[in-house]
């Protein structure tokens, strides 16, 4: 091609040619099914820690490490698995993750005693960690342009309901029920994927020889700080809203109910981004979702009443939609021949810099959150000039 190039990412080039995307190996609704149950999983405990301090006896600062390990080893897995990814195959590291849940989850439901289910739990995370990393690179190896783009985004809106259920079913499935029925479901879930893929078969991805090395190149590396900023912005920070709520007085209930309107945030966000995503390149997309984030702490910086935070704990789940898909995207672009490697260190470096965000600013709730939020919107603004400066570079880079 000379002269003038065409207007437009070449994802959406790649998008508006006649020619068809290629079948998945994996079927999307098996692929969208697997992203709700990993989260589904993840965020089913922590709505069910004050029944674990009636039922085994300890106190809340106890329960807590149920979460707390669990979460540990979901985002110090992730480097593992995506090496194990590019080294056996992705369906391997599937099947081999989908049976670690089963039985994880079965042996939950049998612990003898909370040290047991500690442990047990926390072992758990680790598999259940490998799962949504591993349909991000299926759908990498599967699908190319606008097409990954929506089908990411769909991912994002399956991720998103099992939080949302896990985040206001599993507290009263507990109540009403029993708490191991929480995780029965997981084992269910877990059980009946592994008997469908069964006759699935994954070729390699489309080809490309792996090579691991690539994922430590200067623009993954780049692209895994980039992660650790912008899980502290967006996932770190908004564990604040729900205390923030209760501070004024709001019921646990309430405002627990107002924090879940994250998911519906990411819901409504990625059936826009779906349709944006067709006419705006990926550069666009992260703008986008930045100032979305910028606007969010803006307003709870401004207001920490319900109408201030409900707002953005909304825009908060449509940047999510917007920006993190984006980068998502953009991982498993980065490096073709690690994509495994690369998409599982990003996503684990979102962990950390979440993890890093609540720990370095915990100090500062004593006052109040306003200032929390003040700082988080200036950290919203480098994020974007970094961002979206980088990935205009990184494309004009590439050759678009």
């Amino acid at each position: 091609m000379s002269g003038v190039v065409p207007h437009g990412h070449p994802e959406e080039l790649a998008a508006r040619s006649t020619a068809p995307q290629p079948a998945p190996p994996l079927p999307a609704p098996l692929m969208r099914a697997t992203g709700f149950l990993s989260f589904y999983d993840r965020f089913a405990t922590a709505p069910m820690l004050v029944v674990f301090t009636r039922e085994e006896g300890v106190s809340l600062s106890s329960a807590v490490q149920l979460v707390t390990a669990y979460v540990l080893l979901y985002a110090l897995g992730q480097p593992a698995w995506g090496l194990l990814g590019d080294r056996l195959g992705r369906l391997k590291v599937l099947r081999l993750a989908l049976a670690g849940t089963l039985i994880g989850s079965v042996a939950t439901i049998a612990a003898p005693g909370f040290v047991a289910l500690l442990v047990i739990r926390a072992v758990t995370g680790f598999f259940v960690g490998a799962l949504f990393p591993s349909m991000l690179t299926v759908v990498g190896d599967s699908y190319t342009g606008a097409a990954r783009a929506r089908e990411i985004s769909s991912l994002q809106t399956f991720t998103a309901l099992g939080t949302t259920v896990a985040t206001l079913a599993a507290g009263a499935l507990a109540v009403w029920l029993d708490w191991r029925v929480v995780f029965g479901m997981t084992a269910v879930g877990a059980g009946t994927f592994l008997v469908l893929l069964r006759r699935v078969k994954l070729p390699s991805a489309a080809g490309v020889r792996h090579d691991i090395r690539r994922a430590f190149t200067a623009w993954p590396v780049w692209l895994y700080l980039l992660g650790l900023l912008e899980g502290g912005i967006l996932l770190g920070i908004l564990t604040y809203i729900v205390p923030a709520l209760e501070r004024d007085g709001l019921s646990t209930a309430v405002a627990g109910a107002v924090g879940a309107t994250y998911g519906a945030g990411i819901i409504g966000g990625a059936y826009l981004a779906k349709r944006v995503v067709a006419r705006a390149g990926r550069t666009v997309m992260i703008a986008i979702g930045a100032t979305t984030l910028f606007v969010a702490f803006l307003l709870a910086s401004l207001s920490q009443g319900v109408p201030a935070l409900t707002a953005t704990a909304v825009l908060i789940g449509t940047s999510n939609a917007f920006l993190h898909s984006s980068l998502q995207g953009w991982a498993t672009d980065v490096a073709p021949a690690a994509r495994a490697t690369t998409v599982s260190f990003f996503v684990s470096s979102a962990f950390l810099g979440s993890s890093a965000a609540t720990g370095l600013t915990g100090g500062l709730t004593g006052q109040g959150y306003g200032a929390i939020f003040e700082g988080t919107c200036v950290a919203t603004v480098v994020l974007a000039v970094l961002a979206v400066g980088s990935h205009a570079l990184w494309f004009r880079r590439r050759g678009g």
